[in-house]
């Protein structure tokens, strides 16, 4: 289209020369009918132009606009979790304008300060009611959030048959300590939206369909972020929250975002100074779990008081390139799956084995420290290596459930405390929640924003993927994937075939979000959760 549009520019041109074929006269504007209709149609012209683009650059981040559609038409194929790599393949401009404008939200009809301040000191008294049975607070304790990448149960997927369990301890640690099963809105990839619901209690499906990812598209362009770790900072000071990632800072922007929400260090590959350990195993290009747990142990040691400590793993990243030398999960494995799906399912539970036991010898160390240290552990996604399982549209809800436990050590007054999972409601939960659940694990004090989600919690426990949801989703990251291997073929002058195409696609790890259809219920509660922008108090109220 472009191309042809070119051309009959070139053509008008062309047809122009300087004849004026559309006649204009700036100092004589008005000398004949010919002049004013050629000015008219001139100033028209400049006019749609303008509208136009402006049009299209207010509107190429709404998911169903037109500028957005005729993007994707063109092949636009936004990767909003690398910027660089979304410059580099869809342009430096269209990168910009992504990030630039998103639409957030609708702003609720009823939405204003009143409105706010009421909702704000009902959920006071409800926190005020809950703290009179209580006496310690959250921060009397340090809080070890740990984001394992794509960790979940292989034997939870249809159609994986194994001969050893690969995640024994957890799995034996989940029955004595509040755990249970987080929906997740990604498959294959997101991590950043669930770290960002796990930091600071907001669900993405509060969000507009466009609102693909906040910490590139929203936090940047906010001038205050509240988030779980600023309750320490508050109390603390800057030294009560750190961070570690052993990978490259600037990943989903985190090395901006994590400024705003108040850490007080960011450790990574290439921070300055970066992260003590990094070192992987066997060919894994990757740091190994026990390696990163090393880096919080150290800064437990040398810490004087009780921090927030932010852990986000790499050892289990895709890809999965049989780079372990001792793999038992290749004899153990006896499912019947296509040789180059069996050697990432393969290499992927052999890395859980290993975080595994990596996490149960963390969680020792944590219990010979003589501090109170509470432990959110919880998976991102699965990853997106099952695509035999991925294709049948019985397993969408299955595909996007991961594994999640909290945890005290022997020094904090709720060491072995495990909710009843029917009162509690912990079987099945959203990364938003995570903070709430851990309020009542370690029945501390909690903030009127705490308890608002402790009373969303008790009427949503989970939010995440309908089937109808997911597929239509599906669908359009499968037909935007489609789009990149036609302009492939268009360059390498080829012709895939059907199962050509079908195997270029299940390369691709799937990067896309399923939000829940919000029932009527959901919606009323939703109306409150859009609101919880303004008072910023009431975090730590």
């Amino acid at each position: 289209m472009l191309v042809w549009l070119t051309i009959a520019c070139l053509l008008l041109q062309f047809i122009d020369g300087r004849r004026c074929v559309i006649s204009f006269h700036w100092r004589r504007p008005l000398r004949n009918t010919k002049t004013i209709i050629g000015n008219c149609t001139r100033i028209v012209a400049v006019i749609v132009s303008t509208s136009l683009l402006c049009s299209f650059t207010l509107n190429l981040n709404t998911v169903g606009s037109w500028s957005h559609n005729w993007a994707q038409a063109l092949g636009d194929s936004p990767t909003l979790w690398d910027a660089a790599g979304d410059a580099s393949l869809n342009g430096p401009t269209i990168n910009f304008l992504r990030l630039a404008n998103p639409k957030t939200m609708t702003k609720p009809s009823d939405y204003s300060q009143a409105t706010m301040q009421e909702i704000a000191q009902r959920y006071n008294k409800i926190a005020e009611k809950t703290n009179q049975s209580r006496s310690n607070n959250l921060t009397d304790n340090t809080m070890i959030m740990i984001l394992s990448e794509s960790f979940s149960d292989p034997t939870r997927v249809p159609g994986i048959t194994l001969s050893e369990d690969p995640m024994p301890d957890i799995r034996a640690l989940k029955n004595t300590t509040t755990s249970g099963l987080m929906l997740s809105p990604g498959y294959g990839g997101g991590t950043a939206n669930i770290e960002y619901q796990a930091l600071t209690g907001w669900d993405l499906a509060l969000f507009d369909n466009s609102m693909q990812v906040p910490y590139q598209q929203l936090v940047p362009h906010q001038k205050v972020t509240e988030t779980f770790n600023q309750l320490w900072n508050d109390r603390y000071g800057a030294s009560g929250s750190i961070a570690f990632h052993p990978y490259y800072k600037n990943m989903y922007l985190r090395d901006i975002d994590y400024k705003k929400f108040g850490f007080s260090h960011f450790y990574t590959l290439d921070s300055n100074p970066p992260i003590t350990h990094h070192d992987g195993l066997d060919n894994s290009p990757y740091a190994s779990d026990a390696e990163a747990y090393q880096n919080v142990v150290d800064e437990l040691q040398n810490s004087n008081h009780p921090q927030f400590i932010q852990l986000a793993t790499m050892q289990n990243h895709p890809p999965y390139s049989d780079w372990y030398s001792d793999n038992q999960f290749k004899d153990a494995d006896t499912t019947n799956l296509p040789a180059d799906e069996k050697t990432g399912v393969d290499t992927y539970i052999k890395g859980v084995s290993i975080t595994d036991q990596a996490t149960t010898d963390f969680l020792n160390q944590l219990d010979a420290i003589d501090q109170p240290i509470t432990v959110i552990f919880y998976g991102d996604h699965l990853p997106g290596v099952y695509t035999t399982a991925r294709a049948s549209s019985k397993n969408t809800i299955t595909m996007q459930e991961t594994d999640y436990f909290i945890w005290s050590n022997e020094a904090s007054a709720s060491a072995g405390t495990k909710l009843d999972p029917a009162a509690a409601a912990t079987s099945y939960t959203s990364p938003n929640y995570f903070m709430a659940m851990a309020s009542d694990h370690m029945n501390t004090k909690v903030s009127a924003y705490i308890a608002f989600l402790s009373a969303m919690r008790a009427e949503i426990p989970r939010h995440g993927a309908t089937h109808a949801w997911c597929q239509r989703r599906h669908r359009q990251y499968t037909n935007c994937l489609f789009r990149r291997e036609r302009q492939r073929c268009k360059q390498e002058r080829t012709v895939l075939t059907a199962e050509e195409a079908t195997q270029r696609l299940s390369s691709y790890s799937i990067r896309h979000d399923c939000w829940e259809k919000l029932s009527q219920q959901h919606k009323v509660l939703r109306r409150e959760v859009n609101r919880q922008a303004t008072p910023q108090n009431w975090l730590s109220a």
